[in-house]
């Protein structure tokens, strides 16, 4: 994008979230749920299809333009860019990397509209870090596809007009290779949404479990033609190495807003009739998150520019992801510690960061799954004994 409509679309972006939706952060957090007018603002604003291409009615930002927007976004409550984030991430790009041009002329505009909510169905009960172990199968009868199976944790499940789903189609070939992708619309016979999950955090943003009873598709809802037949777990894995680098910069936008609270609680707070930025143990723990949110931030845009040069397209997004979703954890860990009995207070946002935060370093490849990738990528056959 030009440089100067670029920046044009930042300072709208951070205006409507520091004027709109950070006044409603206790309101959506309360209620477990997205404003409408908030939902509708941002289709408007071209939210919904920011990382998609042009020529479908996207922005078409890059992975780095896309990791400055992410800043922008992360400020607020995550809700608000899961909203729209697997229309542009996960679930969206599954059809710009795999997809016919038949079915991206059919499904991207909409998507990139936010006329079309789509939804990624990778994770099952029993494959989450080890998604190539999933069991979800779909095998064909006459013209139809026919798939049985069941998802976990399904970001948008509930409000969703098509999901990616992810089946075994080769039960004999190795675990990354019999897998393919599948567009299922959502109202399909068989296709069963379960209640949205009651999660921890994150409030407003919607998961819920998807089963597969015997859900008939046609031979065109393969994703990719018959050139996608057992390509799934390679698109997936594609897709979800744009994520990391995509929700790390979500990370640190939410760690600039933590060291704003922090700096801000620190400022007006008394204590033995001191401010309690005088403080120089209070000092100390401001100085560790700003110096983390300035490592992170600096850690996404490196990744971030090699992504779009296609020079590190795994290190980089695993490493970036494992350091910003330990980091976040530590700045909203200290915010609540320097906030002391109000950061453990309901309606306080650090509190409530506290509690959102805690889910980055499990989703998109746990932290333990980030140190494995990059180990065996830097030790190669020495990882394997």
């Amino acid at each position: 994008m030009d440089a100067e409509d670029f920046s044009a679309v930042l300072s709208e972006v951070r205006r409507f979230v520091r004027e709109r939706v950070v006044p409603l952060e206790a309101e959506i957090d309360e209620k477990d749920e997205m404003p409408a007018d908030i939902r509708e603002a941002a289709k408007k604003m071209g939210l919904f299809g920011f990382a998609l291409p042009e020529e479908y009615g996207g922005l078409g930002l890059s992975m780095y333009e896309e990791a400055q927007l992410m800043f922008e976004l992360g400020y607020t409550t995550p809700s608000l860019r899961s909203m729209f984030g697997t229309n542009n991430g996960i679930a969206g790009h599954v059809l710009m990397v795999g997809g016919t041009e038949e079915q991206k002329a059919q499904w991207l505009p909409r998507i990139a509209s936010g006329e079309v909510l789509a939804s990624f169905a990778l994770t099952e009960p029993d494959a989450g870090s080890d998604p190539s172990t999933l069991t979800t199968r779909a095998h064909l009868d006459g013209d139809t596809w026919v798939i049985n199976g069941a998802k976990r944790y399904i970001t948008n499940a509930p409000l969703a007009d098509v999901f990616m789903v992810f089946a075994r189609t080769d039960p004999d070939a190795p675990r990354t290779r019999g897998i393919s992708t599948f567009l299922v619309p959502a109202g399909t016979p068989g296709l069963t949404v379960a209640p949205r999950d009651h999660k921890m955090g994150q409030f407003g943003a919607w998961t819920a479990d998807v089963y597969f009873d015997d859900v008939r598709v046609p031979a065109a809802a393969l994703v990719g033609g018959e050139e996608g037949l057992d390509r799934g777990f390679a698109t997936a894995m594609g897709c979800i190495a744009h994520g990391r680098v995509h929700i790390s910069a979500l990370m640190v936008g939410m760690a600039e807003r933590l060291v704003d609270e922090s700096v801000g609680y620190a400022g007006t707070r008394r204590q033995s009739g001191k401010l309690i930025g005088s403080f120089q143990l209070v000092q100390g723990l401001i100085a560790d998150a700003q110096t983390d949110y300035y490592a992170g931030r600096a850690t996404v845009l490196e990744a971030a520019r090699n992504f779009d040069a296609g020079t590190d397209t795994k290190i980089g997004p695993s490493c970036t992801k494992y350091f910003a979703s330990e980091m976040v954890w530590r700045v909203a860990d200290r915010a609540v510690q320097i906030h002391g009995g109000a950061g453990y207070m309901r309606g306080v946002a650090v509190e409530r960061f506290y509690r959102d935060a805690r889910l980055f370093r499990i989703y998109e490849g746990t932290s333990q799954i980030q140190q494995v990738i990059i180990a065996k990528a830097l030790l190669g056959e020495a990882a394997r004994g």
